[in-house]
């Protein structure tokens, strides 16, 4: 696209065009990591804790003591990153195939991994005193990787609300807890107004709040980690802030587009954009974010929360999925390499691409089972990346009866059958190749593929990582032998090359 700047306008950022570098990458990992994995009990641990009678409180009480005595500013002095060392990561999830790496800025906790001058609690002041996005930032730039944050700070406000709060029952009734102290009122937010007898509010969508305070301090924040890092990628948890309604379902905001709410976000993706351009001749930076209705999500590209599409979109998209929970949870089961591998396939054949979060323990390093499922993701890269990098979608996305469940953030593995494939495409020189990815191999090494037409002249068939096999083609129906051995224990893939 042209050099010419944004403005702060939906008429504007609908000029936007997704940058090549993102359409070709398809899978990056994520380091959704922060104090919030210290008790290695999972996700939204600082909001959890503070509601009287969830499994995390009791983990907390028992193991911390109550939160108006030990609470989440406690937890963040234990979060020491004394093993991280984002050099070694990166070099292992290159070659698990990652292409671009993002880093968690902040999320809902209001602790920034990265020495902001607009918030003490930061990870060069408290905890670890290093700064995290900036070393995987480097880490980055030495791969020439693409480097993205991601900011979770839009909600917080009334998120965080329950750490105002007190136990309604036994031994600490009535009793404060720490979120009501003074002297962190700038870290627990001043977010009184979502207080009331007995409870809290439900005056507005828990998401997003209508506090113009927290509305201008969000962008000042969004603009000192875009100075800061002038990242190609930014994500924001939720829809474009801050326009709001009432919430119709997850992350998903009834506003219109006339909403003046939408100006500070507005303001931050034209920010992202002019900051790109500024060092690039022209914008390459991509803005992700979660409402699903075209006229908002036009700004940037749409991405969804551990689920997928049902057919391809004419512009990319993307997903954030993680091999278990957001934190390290030391209860939670990881998803298989295979599964991984299987949602990857369907996600790049709908022209999506995948962020994948792993799991880092509290002192910064990875267990054994995610360096098992990078390896894994390795030695398949190696073979299948060829059909996955740089391609984009084909005319139809798959065929066959199996199809991913759709329900939002459940992610089942699916029963795939001998008659489900997965195709991207790529242009070489003049002819096409066409990627059938085989969801299940059959049994009998004979393969047939059914969505060829008439005019589709097949030339080569190749295996990736085998080499070219036996094929025949009768009225667009292409039947392939494969050897009795194949390359890859999870899904395995056709090379087509149709002539010219």
């Amino acid at each position: 696209m042209s050099a010419k700047t944004f403005s702060a306008s939906f008429e504007s950022l609908r000029t936007y065009e997704c940058p090549d570098w993102f359409r070709d990458a398809k899978l990056g990992i994520w380091s959704h990591w922060g104090p919030q994995s210290v008790p290695m009990a999972g996700d939204w641990y600082a909001r959890n804790m503070y509601i009287e009678g969830t499994p995390q409180y009791l983990y907390h009480l028992r193991h911390y003591g109550h939160p108006s005595k030990f609470g989440y500013k406690d937890i963040i002095n234990l979060w020491k990153a004394d093993k991280f060392n984002p050099e070694e990561l990166i070099d292992l999830y290159v070659k698990a195939g990652a292409r671009y790496l993002v880093a968690q800025a902040m999320h809902h906790d209001h602790f920034f991994n990265y020495p902001s001058k607009l918030n003490r609690f930061n990870s060069m002041q408290v905890g670890p005193q290093r700064d995290i996005c900036g070393e995987w930032k480097k880490a980055a730039d030495r791969h020439g990787l693409p480097f993205g944050l991601t900011e979770h700070l839009g909600a917080t406000f009334s998120w965080w609300a329950v750490n105002k709060g007190a136990d309604k029952y036994g031994a600490y009734a009535g009793v404060p807890y720490d979120g009501n102290d003074p002297l962190y009122k700038d870290f627990y937010m001043d977010n009184f107004e979502y207080v009331v007898p007995g409870g809290f509010t439900d005056k507005v969508s828990w998401w997003y709040t209508d506090n113009p305070k927290h509305h201008a301090y969000w962008l000042s924040v969004m603009k000192e980690l875009i100075d800061l890092y002038k990242p190609e990628l930014l994500y924001t948890d939720g829809g474009l802030p801050f326009g709001y309604g009432g919430e119709v379902s997850h992350h998903v905001y009834a506003a219109e587009d006339t909403d003046p709410a939408y100006r500070y976000g507005l303001e931050a993706v034209s920010y992202l954009y002019n900051k790109s351009i500024e060092k690039y001749g022209k914008n390459n930076a991509v803005y992700l974010q979660k409402d699903r209705r075209e006229k908002i999500y036009s700004v940037g590209i749409l991405d969804i929360e551990k689920s997928q599409l049902p057919e391809i979109s004419s512009r990319p998209w993307h997903t954030d999925t993680c091999i278990g929970n957001w934190f390290y949870d030391a209860k939670q089961q990881y998803k298989r390499p295979g599964h991984i591998i299987e949602m990857f396939v369907d996600i790049v054949s709908k022209n999506g691409t995948m962020l994948l979060n792993v799991l880092q323990r509290p002192d910064g390093s990875i267990d054994d089972e995610a360096s098992y499922i990078l390896r894994e993701l390795s030695a398949w890269t190696s073979i299948c990346g060829e059909g996955i990098y740089k391609t984009r979608p084909w005319r139809i996305f798959g065929e066959g009866f199996s199809s991913v469940h759709l329900d939002g953030f459940k992610e089942e593995a699916v029963n795939w059958t001998e008659t489900d494939f997965r195709f991207t495409a790529k242009d070489k020189s003049g002819t096409k190749t066409v990627y059938a990815f085989m969801m299940k191999a059959p049994e009998n090494r004979i393969t047939v593929i059914r969505s060829f037409t008439l005019d589709e002249k097949i030339v080569s068939v190749t295996l990736l990582g085998s080499g070219q096999v036996p094929f025949n083609q009768n009225y667009g129906v292409l039947t392939v032998k494969l050897p009795e051995t194949l390359p890859s224990l999870y899904v395995n893939c056709l090379a087509v090359e149709l002539a010219e």
